[in-house]
């Protein structure tokens, strides 16, 4: 399966770790590792999408195809926005979000991101979920969770613990055996047609009180296909100890 798109944002300035996509792991600098993962599902399109020079030299000089995005886009959604325009992409064309700081994630991630719009003609957007397991994670806040309709199209997203089991959630002390919960990954997959439209819908309510970028996308009626995948994949980058155990983890898969 070829027929999308990759676009990989890049950005230099991080609060945690800036310069994050130069990061040496075992060997190549991070941004190297994903764009290989990109390069392994076959896609002829593949796009580093980067406002900062030092990145632009480094993915060149590795034989990524680069584009140079405006310095002002407030997330990966408005860059990749951008070169779907510059690129001039048609509106029923896929594109998949491969961030760059994960040099981890799996071919069978982007594959299944691109299928849930692939096979999905009328969703905007895909995405990923697993099922939880522990109800700590059910009541962590740091924990997206998503509910399901029966066509695996996204009907809301939460840190609270959704859906509420009245009778078992009082002492948060157990999952629900009721029906599965899931756990959103953050991958994204968009069709171009709703990125034409995104940068016209002004934030909303839901959105700014949950602090998730994608129920912007629900609350304008874009419909989301999720993935239920068995486990979340491995480790992305967004501190200096989680560079070095990715660094280890790929030393060790060479």
């Amino acid at each position: 399966m070829s027929d999308y798109k990759i676009v990989i944002p890049a950005r230099y300035s991080s609060s945690r770790l800036p310069g994050k996509p130069l990061l040496e792991l075992a060997g190549k600098p991070m941004i190297q590792h994903v764009y290989e993962r990109a390069l392994s599902t076959g896609v002829r399109d593949i796009v580093v999408a980067t406002d900062d020079v030092r990145i632009e030299t480094v993915a060149r000089n590795f034989g990524a195809d680069v584009v140079m995005t405006a310095p002002d886009h407030e997330n990966g959604t408005e860059r990749i926005a951008e070169v779907a325009k510059l690129r001039g992409w048609q509106s029923d064309d896929v594109i998949v979000n491969l961030q760059g700081d994960e040099p981890l994630i799996p071919k069978a991630l982007v594959e299944a991101t691109a299928a849930g719009l692939l096979n999905n003609p009328e969703a905007g957007m895909s995405s990923l979920c697993t099922p939880l397991t522990q109800a700590r994670e059910v009541f962590d806040p740091n924990i997206v969770k998503v509910v399901l309709d029966r066509q695996h199209f996204a009907l809301y997203f939460s840190r609270a613990p959704i859906p509420w089991d009245r009778d078992q959630y009082a002492d948060g002390a157990a999952i629900t055996n009721k029906m599965p919960v899931f756990r959103h990954i953050g991958m994204y997959g968009y069709r171009v047609s709703f990125l034409q439209h995104y940068q016209s819908m002004e934030a909303c309510a839901l959105e700014q009180t949950e602090s998730l970028e994608q129920l912007r996308a629900l609350w304008y009626g874009t419909r989301i296909h999720m993935t239920v995948i068995d486990q979340a994949p491995g480790h992305g980058v967004d501190t200096q100890a989680d560079a070095e155990r990715v660094a280890e983890l790929l030393r060790t898969s060479q």
